[in-house]
């Protein structure tokens, strides 16, 4: 078995499916967006791609496919997840359909085609981000349109550039902060065209769930709700904990999974991983996206499977596949279906970004880690690294990880870690 991994150079979780890869004797190869005038500069023999060059790097794909056929094809992030639709479809692999996987990297398509399928979603429309922001003003008094709102841009991911505005004033500085962080050249450098665009919509209240699963041949597949004990109310929307089980009621986690399920036949999902975030109210269960790729950065430690077949023969200590290991399995044609999540909880803590500046250290580790339930601290700033908050910001300082036999005993001791941990930032210096 060979599988394609599509990724950027920088995606965290390549070590972790390549040592689920050892494991299952499963064979990587590799597609990323490295300099392709350099020879194999991270010493990984990828394929070199420009995710918004499709037909040439699609070749370059098939090419290398023509040499070592490739069994299955895994997305990591946002941005590949298009390409490999196109790769799977090309040579008759298990995967999404390329219509299907550009609307989940998009927002507005994601909400065009849940409110055709008569699913909940906020009012909402696009403009393009040089526009007028008193236009924008404008149309939604026209169209009757009430704040609080949410401005946000087209094809981003983790929340960067997401802001709520409860008024005009604060809907026009939110547009210009929105057009200055899409004018950056770490973003323009990507050169997608739907970042030339903000999405407006109303905001919808509620308490946000996170839900990873896989569709397979059309059906979704849970394999955990995660609970998101912190409010995430504006005016920014910084995620910080992951919980699972969740600890909400079992009729609504049915109701999250299912309308997370009519959300994938909405969109057109056919195969392979998902990572779909909800808001759940009084008026119903609210997608937010869902998006063809598994859970995001360093979080995917949180979630371990035991086989179906050694928990009936009752086995005393089953063994552990990663969430990686799964998708693996899943990609080459194997059913999902054999794997459950383990007993115990699990969550995880994206660390905040304290404050912009130089970042230096982290005192307090050892007894951070020392905490009962802590599992594994990862801080994944460097040294002298420039640490930028949300809404401009782009990654996480560290993650916290943690297991008990409750999500409660979880939350609680990823909460101790942190408040045990120092973060030395210094500030920046300002350049006249």
């Amino acid at each position: 078995m060979r599988v394609l991994i599509l990724s950027t150079t920088t995606g965290y979780q390549l070590r972790a499916f390549n040592d689920a890869a050892e494991t299952l004797g499963i064979e990587l190869a590799f597609a990323t967006n490295h300099c392709d005038r350099l020879e194999d500069p991270w010493q990984d023999q990828a394929v070199p791609v420009k995710f918004h060059e499709e037909d040439r790097s699609l070749n370059a794909i098939l090419r290398a496919a023509r040499k070592k056929p490739l069994s299955g094809v895994i997305a990591v992030g946002d941005r590949p997840v298009i390409l490999a639709a196109r790769v799977t479809e090309a040579l008759g692999l298990p995967g999404n359909p390329p219509d299907a996987a550009r609307a989940s990297a998009s927002k507005l398509l994601t909400r065009e085609a849940l409110d055709r399928a008569g699913l909940p979603v906020p009012w909402f429309f696009q403009v393009p981000v040089g526009t007028d922001p008193r236009e924008v003003l404008g149309r939604m008094e026209a169209e009757g349109r009430q704040f609080p709102c949410v401005i946000k841009p087209i094809a981003m991911a983790g929340s960067r550039g997401v802001m709520r505005a409860d008024g005009p004033v604060a809907l026009l500085a939110a547009f210009e902060r929105l057009r200055a962080l899409l004018g950056r050249p770490d973003v323009r450098v990507q050169r997608d065209a739907a970042l030339g665009f903000a999405l407006i919509e109303g905001y919808i209240p509620g308490d946000e769930f996170a839900l990873e699963g896989v569709v397979d041949r059309g059906e979704l597949q849970a394999f955990a709700l995660f609970d998101k004990p912190d409010p995430l109310e504006g005016p920014f929307f910084e995620e910080t904990i992951y919980v699972t089980p969740s600890r909400l009621a079992p009729a609504a986690q049915g109701r999250v999974i299912h309308t997370v399920g009519a959300a994938c036949r909405a969109i057109g999902l056919r195969h392979g991983p998902v990572h779909a975030e909800v808001r759940v109210n009084d008026d119903g269960v609210y997608v937010l996206e869902v998006a063809a790729r598994p859970i995001g950065g360093l979080c995917a430690r949180t979630l371990r499977f035991v086989d179906r077949g050694q928990v009936e023969k009752k086995v005393r200590i089953p063994d552990l596949t990663p969430l990686e290991g799964v998708l693996l399995r899943h990609a080459t044609g194997e059913p999902a279906a054999d794997y459950q999540r383990e007993p115990s909880a699990a969550g995880v803590m994206m660390t905040p970004v304290p404050r912009r500046g130089m970042f230096k250290r982290v005192d307090g580790l050892e007894q951070a880690r020392a905490i009962a339930g802590i599992d594994d601290i990862v801080i994944t700033a460097k040294p002298d690294q420039m640490l930028v908050p949300l809404p401009e910001g782009a990654s996480y300082p560290g993650f916290i990880f943690a297991r008990g036999e409750t999500a409660r005993q979880v939350e609680a001791a990823l909460r101790e870690a942190y408040r045990t941990l120092s973060w030395v930032v210094e500030r920046p210096v300002e350049l006249l």
